[in-house]
């Protein structure tokens, strides 16, 4: 796990699917590095949609995960671990913040990624917080935006 010197933020604005279809792909890379994620989200819903979707994410792909608050699962066992808050039960180097979750620019993470719907104004304005607050602390901040393409990376 890095120190908050070599923290990267990278955001994904949605514009063209759910949060749920979109994180599956996303998580595919982290695995791929051999990078543990931990995906935060206050709302019990959307813990829930993200579950079912990374059972179902792909016919020929699958995405080991649990929830936090699962009985009988042990959370450091889990290289995704779906959770309420922001603590690092699965020693994660990556956390995946979902709907306005607020963290501090420097943290214990190597990469925050910030997913965000363009429709949700709350998780927009605290994107922009947090792109800003990357920016000063002289962190990487990278945005990227869905197009009919895929992900586009914007100035």
């Amino acid at each position: 796990m890095s120190t908050s010197v070599g923290t990267e933020w990278w955001f994904y604005h949605l514009r063209r699917t759910t949060l749920e279809r979109a994180v599956g792909p996303l998580l595919e890379k982290c695995l791929a590095r051999d990078w543990r994620v931990l995906a935060v989200s206050p709302d019990p819903g959307r813990r829930s949609r993200l579950d079912e979707a990374l059972w179902t994410y792909g016919d020929n792909s699958f995405l080991p995960h649990g929830q936090a608050d699962s009985v009988g699962l042990e959370p450091a066992d889990q290289p995704v671990l779906i959770a309420q808050g922001p603590d690092n039960l699965n020693g994660a180097s990556v956390v995946l913040l979902m709907d306005g979750v607020a963290m501090p620019a420097e943290t214990e993470f190597a990469r925050c990624m910030v997913l965000f719907d363009d429709g949700d104004e709350h998780a927009r304005s605290v994107a922009r917080a947090q792109f800003s607050a990357a920016r000063e602390a002289g962190l990487v901040a990278k945005y990227f935006q869905q197009t009919d393409q895929g992900w586009t990376q914007a100035a």
